[in-house]
């Protein structure tokens, strides 16, 4: 699937007005009838390439705007999906979901209407009947994703099955919204259709492997709906009729319809993780960034691609420029912006304690939920240098964030928030440098704003976290100071997610090969340089999917269809890590962490009325709303 800028087709409808016919007969010369474009298999591919276009894929120009932000000068400030969970916080912005958020309903909407349209033509079309067959399965699978985006938004929608043709009564175009049981059903049904339909020819077009793996997530994302959604209360009527909501009773055929997917894709996908054994944590932290920065070197990962590989307005994204670390911007003047929290980080296990999130240790106590900030009572653990306190967590870290000190581009990212001065006195996030004996020592690590990336408020281009972002970086160009200018593809499916759906599947129903399920999780932890097994358990399964899946956009929903959104971010502030360079130890070379809240931020509380978008347009559209909207 290579998605360029599709020129935006027109379908004419038929106008039938009496008088002035000679008039109203002549054919507009700027647009396409339906039948020009579908009796002709390369208006049919055109067309095909459109709908996947608008398909609606959380990716590098997916913001809180919605899809496709990557038209212009998208200026969103770089504040991404992951800022609004535990993954992220921006360097400046502090905000948390809003009602206006990740809405796609008109969107949706047209994308359907046109997957219909071309589904109308296809038993008129002069192509082969396997052909016919591909472009009903891929019509089936456009609508599924369509479809799958507007249930875990809105719950039950109003389904248009088939084309609606406009006799003058709006009234009859009105459609009621389903329950949200039907539109799950409805989702896993048109995924049937396209695995019924479509091949196993490997491109970057939907296939019957795309067409499981999308099964597969759908039917957990119900799943878990249905198993979890007694942790809130909702009332309305949106929840008597069943509108928002599943029964918990309809939790295991949800689980059973993912697990049989997934094992469809397991065992007979013939796809396999990117380098599963490597040889050391160094090795499998360099894999799992090499997956990607370029993902056409993991196709026997990557399931399905969107391509970026053309820059430009609509083409290209921005990733480059909003979050490589300050030192790396060449030029550009908004760099720095994903922050990777002290959170996220905490979570990566250890090679010494598997099976455990490992909170980074700062203290001689072990107190790590102390954050108060820097007392010079307290016993700071000393480290020779800012990222020896890493050195034996989950590879997958060093391949996801940029920490104290490490080399990006040939470079050194200098992330430091201060020192503590001989007399035992810090200064902490205040430019300030002090000579002791010949040397002269800078609170950020360096005398210039251009020689670090960290806590120095300037431009909010360098990190409050602590921590600085590398996964999808690409680390052998330098950046291209313009907009939309990143040519990085996106794995939209991969087969580790699919290894996550099963063992979690499988975790939480008790159906399926408990065995296989753990194998899953392991293999993903022996790709990145585990060496100890765990066993199947929840937590340990959704430990696994948040540090492999960190930052594709999936902790968002995960919080959402596990109802775990309003416990999180119950009043809920991020937290950072602070490197300051300890000077009472000279003329060792010694640092010491602290604990903190990010600096310049709220808490942050989930309200349950967000597990659900509010419905756009009720007072035209007659649909019930969701609740307390």
């Amino acid at each position: 699937m290579k998605l360029n800028q599709i020129t935006y087709i027109l379908l004419a409808a038929g106008l039938s007005l009496a008088g002035c016919k000679r008039v109203l007969d002549l054919q507009p010369t700027d647009k396409l009838t339906a039948d020009a474009i579908f009796g002709d298999p390369q208006g049919v591919k055109v067309y095909m390439a459109n709908l996947y276009f608008q398909l609606p894929i959380e990716d590098f120009a997916f913001f809180r705007q919605g899809f496709n932000q990557n038209g212009g000068d998208p200026n969103n400030g770089g504040f991404s999906a992951a800022m609004e969970t535990d993954e992220a916080v921006h360097t400046e912005f502090g905000d948390f979901v809003g009602d206006g958020d990740f809405h796609w309903w008109d969107q949706g909407y047209k994308l359907i209407r046109d997957v219909n349209l071309l589904i109308d033509y296809i038993p008129t079309l002069n192509i082969r009947e396997e052909e016919k067959a591909a472009l009903t399965g891929e019509s089936a699978f456009i609508k599924a994703f369509a479809y799958f985006a507007m249930a875990k938004r809105y719950g039950g929608v109003s389904l248009m099955k088939k084309s609606q043709v406009f006799d003058g009564d709006p009234e009859k175009l009105k459609v009621p919204r389903s329950t949200e049981k039907e539109t799950w059903d409805y989702v896993l049904e048109l995924c049937d259709q396209a695995i019924d339909n479509l091949g196993t020819a490997k491109s970057r077009r939907a296939s019957k492997w795309t067409a499981l793996a999308l099964k597969a997530r759908a039917a957990l994302h119900a799943a878990s709906l249905a198993k979890f959604g007694n942790r809130i209360t909702l009332t309305g009527d949106a929840v008597t009729q069943k509108l928002v909501g599943l029964d918990a009773g309809d939790a295991n055929g949800y689980y059973k319809a993912a697990i049989d997917a997934a094992h469809e894709l397991i065992t007979n996908g013939g796809y396999a993780l990117y380098r599963p054994n490597p040889a050391n944590p160094a090795e499998a932290a360099e894999n799992y960034r090499l997956l990607f920065q370029n993902p056409n070197d993991a196709t026997n990962e990557a399931i399905m691609i969107k391509g970026f590989t053309l820059p430009g307005n609509n083409q290209g994204h921005n990733y480059d420029i909003w979050y490589q670390p300050a030192q790396a911007a060449n030029g550009w003047p908004h760099p720095g912006r994903m922050n990777p929290t002290l959170d996220l980080v905490d979570v990566y296990e250890s090679y010494t304690n598997p099976g455990q999130s490992a909170p980074v240790v700062t203290r001689v106590d072990g107190n790590t939920t102390d954050y108060n900030g820097f007392t010079s009572s307290t016993n700071y653990i000393q480290f020779n240098n800012p990222n020896e306190i890493f050195k034996d967590k989950d590879a997958r870290l060093w391949g996801t964030a940029i920490l104290p000190g490490t080399v990006w581009k040939n470079t050194p990212i200098i992330i430091q928030a201060g020192y503590v001065k001989p007399d035992g006195n810090a200064v902490i996030r205040t430019k300030d440098q002090i000579t002791v004996g010949a040397n002269t020592y800078y609170t950020y690590g360096a005398p210039d704003v251009t020689m670090y990336s960290g806590f120095d408020t300037y431009g909010g281009n360098n990190t409050r976290s602590g921590f600085s972002f590398k996964k999808f970086m690409n680390q052998n160009n330098p950046i291209v100071p313009g907009w939309n200018q990143s040519t990085t593809d996106w794995i939209e499916f991969r087969y580790a997610e699919v290894l996550l759906i099963y063992a979690e599947a499988v975790a939480e129903s008790g159906q399926g090969d408990a065995a296989l399920a753990a194998k899953c999780i392991n293999d993903l932890r022996k790709r990145a340089g585990h060496t100890a097994d765990i066993t199947l358990t929840p937590e340990n399964v959704q430990r696994e999917r948040r540090v492999e899946l960190a930052f594709e956009n999936k902790r968002y929903w995960d919080l959402i269809r596990r109802r775990e959104f309003h416990t999180e971010f119950n009043n809920r502030f991020m937290h950072s890590l602070l490197p300051l360079q300890d000077l009472r130890a000279l003329p060792a070379i010694k640092y010491i962490f602290v604990r903190v809240n990010v600096p310049n931020t709220n808490p942050k509380t989930f309200q349950p009325k967000s597990y659900y978008r509010y419905i756009p347009g009720i007072g035209s559209n007659g649909l019930v709303q969701n609740p307390q909207y």
